[in-house]
């Protein structure tokens, strides 16, 4: 094979790689916006809810645990991961009403320590991988070799972040949700059910993070510091805009193309911040995000 084409391969492999990544980044983000949108509150344990949510379907589909055929885990997984988050919401979130936002900020930060102690508690802390049926298949297009994994992830948060975005924009609920998030008050005076709708967004993030937790744990091992990613995805959520579910997955996608591309041109180490530099000029040059629908709250 030429060189020139032997580098446009790896230029190609990288990209689809950083792809696949970023479009884990980006649901975790699509995670931090839905309930920034309904809430004002950023949930810092966004990240730990995937990693909980991979293992709870690891728990459930793997042989050497219950061993459920994974088309019924999966499902049944995003399902409790939903309940979940309605259930924080419920008995805990809603107690933090008229709280500073910083409050809800700290709240969400332990929660993420104390699911990952409880995950490292019951599940040990070995990285475990998901078995899933196309594990190890492959998809060829000419010289470039594609893993099922990798495809499946790109695919899948292209579909739920489409479904998302019509959801808001077409769904009566999730008029009701953009309405609450807009103005409570009015929201309620109109017949909105303020509460239970911001109980349905943290259960909506759930079941996103359960979707981006079993995406990730299908292409490499997880482990209870994998909850640590939520820090990458909030870089991305500031990327693309807390307002914008399109600009969640767009700030996700380019904080994963650059991640390989930084490892493959700068010296080992600088790459690791690269994500967070773009991260600051987009908050000196563009404060709002690349993609801000944010509005102004009416008072």
């Amino acid at each position: 094979m030429p060189r020139g084409e032997g580098f446009d391969l790896d230029m190609m492999q990288l990209v689809i790689s950083g792809l696949a990544n970023g479009s884990v980044y980006g649901l975790i983000a699509l995670g931090f916006v839905l309930i920034y949108k309904a809430t004002e509150a950023v949930n810092f344990a966004q990240g730990d809810f995937m990693m909980l949510g991979a293992f709870i379907t690891i728990w459930l589909a793997n042989p050497q645990f219950l061993g459920i055929d994974f088309w019924i885990a999966v499902p049944l997984a995003i399902s409790i991961m939903a309940v979940l988050g309605y259930l924080l919401d419920l008995f805990v979130i809603r107690k933090m009403f008229g709280q500073p936002q910083i409050a809800v900020v700290i709240l969400t930060i332990a929660l993420g320590f104390i699911i990952r102690f409880v995950v490292g508690a019951i599940w040990k802390h070995e990285p475990q991988l998901l078995e899933t049926p196309f594990a190890g298949r492959e998809l060829r297009i000419g010289e470039l070799v594609l893993g099922f994994e990798e495809v499946a992830v790109i695919v899948v948060t292209l579909l739920l972040t489409l479904f998302l975005f019509l959801f808001f924009r077409k769904a009566k609920l999730g008029k009701a949700m953009q309405a609450a998030s807009q103005n409570q008050l009015a929201a309620y005076y109109v017949g909105i059910p303020v509460k239970r709708i911001q109980s349905l967004v943290w259960a909506l993030a759930g079941a996103v993070a359960a979707v981006a937790g079993v995406l990730f744990a299908s292409k490499g091992a997880v482990d209870p510091s994998t909850g640590l990613l939520g820090i990458k995805a909030f870089a991305a959520a500031v990327i693309g805009g807390f307002g914008s579910l399109p600009g969640a997955l767009i700030g996700g996608l380019i904080i994963g193309l650059i991640e390989p591309f930084a490892a493959y041109a700068l010296p080992a180490g600088y790459s690791q911040i690269a994500p967070y530099a773009v991260m600051l000029l987009v908050l000196i040059f563009r404060p709002a995000g690349i993609f801000s629908q944010m509005q102004k709250k009416k008072v």
